[in-house]
């Protein structure tokens, strides 16, 4: 057997609530401030107990989306395909004969489509109205229309690998795209997720009661970690990173931003929304052995972290087994809500940004750590300097589906 590719990230781009390159979302989180807000149009559904949510910041799409090109596109899609264009820019391969050579693939999820089509369908199933429907409607709809609307924008002929597994699609996304560049069967892969801030979602949680009532005060929430979270606020945005092999990348000459070395993902196989600590934690062990690294070589630790009750408890527990008290464990969630299917790319770029700078933002609304979350060494209140070659970053899905990545630092 061949040995492995290296595989690299040279390029990065996303759609957030706090902007949309990394430089405004830096300053912004350094700020302390929060895409969290009471979204006015759920204020109608007396029954939803939530008011909360992280739209992405305004952004406005360059002339060439055209009707034409965007037609099949809903706003789950549209995330999708400029972030990824954003990150095709950033690594300098926006137009480049190899998207379309058949040696470029994408990974990339949601976790679910579009919501308006979806409605305009299940208007015409009550009424036989077919207003708001067209041909493109499924579409829209369907889970993977980040990945095939990426392929078609940007004529990309390699493999499409669609990871539609809510809060893990864009973690898994990355894992699979690595995979399939060590093994050599591409040179480049576009890897991430996207979702758009949906009532339906709301619904969904809020019926398990896991979501932040915190209505007047959207600021304070959600708070991962904390005594006081009381549960999650969902977000929006969409965020791709470019993965090439090592070779491809040096040939070109291409900026590198970091190296992707380990990737672990598993099932619980036990409760479809109770997380299990013990096979969370397994997923971190698998991502270890894949690097070679013991646990002591980690510098930092992205955490899922929704502010859950049960989703915190149950993943600090597992960090404290695998990666011990002294390593610093912090979250994104309290600055952009939890994007779901984006969650995974968007942290494994800020991570990364953040590891190259040595300077790592603090985690949001977390003030006291909860006495039921394990003891670890968690990053809040102030920024930190901190220097490291390793970083790793988790992500958990409803069905007991479980990530973990780790990236070393190019030097």
């Amino acid at each position: 057997m061949n040995k492995p590719h290296r595989v690299v990230i040279t390029g990065c781009g996303g759609l957030t609530g706090l902007g949309h390159d990394w430089p405004t979302i830096r300053d912004n989180m350094e700020a302390g401030r929060s895409a969290v807000a009471r979204i006015p149009g759920w204020e109608p559904y007396k029954k939803l107990r939530t008011r909360l949510g992280a739209p992405a910041a305004p952004f406005d799409l360059p002339a060439h989306y055209t009707r034409k090109r965007t037609r099949s596109m809903g706003r789950v899609a549209l995330l999708a395909v400029r972030a990824s264009e954003l990150a095709l820019e950033d690594a300098g391969l926006l137009g480049d004969p190899v998207i379309s050579s058949g040696r470029t693939g994408v990974a990339y999820g949601s976790a679910s489509g579009s919501l308006e089509p979806i409605l305009s369908c299940g208007r015409f199933v009550e009424t036989g109205s077919l207003k708001g429907a067209s041909a493109n409607s499924y579409v829209q709809q369907m889970a993977h229309t980040g990945a095939v609307n990426i392929d078609v924008f940007f004529s990309i002929r390699g493999r499409i690998i669609p990871t539609c597994s809510a809060c893990t699609s864009a973690s898994q996304a990355i894992g699979y795209a690595w995979e399939t560049l060590r093994q050599g069967q591409q040179d480049v892969m576009l890897a991430g997720g996207a979702d758009e801030l949906s009532i339906a979602s709301a619904i969904v949680f809020d019926m398990l009661y896991a979501t932040s009532i915190r209505n007047d005060e959207p600021e304070a929430s959600p708070r991962p970690f904390d005594r006081d979270r009381d549960g999650i606020v969902l977000g929006e945005g969409g965020a791709t990173v470019v993965l090439e092999t090592l070779e491809h990348a040096r040939a070109r000459g291409a900026h590198i931003y970091a190296e992707v070395v380990g990737f672990g993902t598993n099932a619980d196989g036990t409760h479809v929304t109770q997380p299990n600590a013990a096979t969370i934690a397994e997923a971190m062990r698998l991502a270890l052995a894949d690097a070679d690294l013991e646990a002591e070589r980690i510098g930092y630790v992205n955490a899922h972290a929704t502010g859950t009750s049960l989703g915190d408890v149950a993943e600090s527990e597992a960090t404290l087994e695998v990666m011990g008290a002294e390593v610093p464990v912090g979250s994104f969630k309290g600055y952009f809500g939890h994007t779901l299917g984006a969650c995974g790319s968007l942290e494994a770029w800020l991570t990364i940004e953040m590891m190259n700078a040595g300077h790592f933002a603090p985690t949001h609304n977390l003030e006291h750590p909860a006495a039921e979350c394990a003891a670890l060494n968690y990053h809040y209140g102030e920024s930190r300097n901190i220097d490291t070659d390793y970083i790793m970053t988790n992500n958990f899905a409803f069905g007991g589906i479980n990530t973990s990545l780790i990236f070393r630092r190019w030097r």
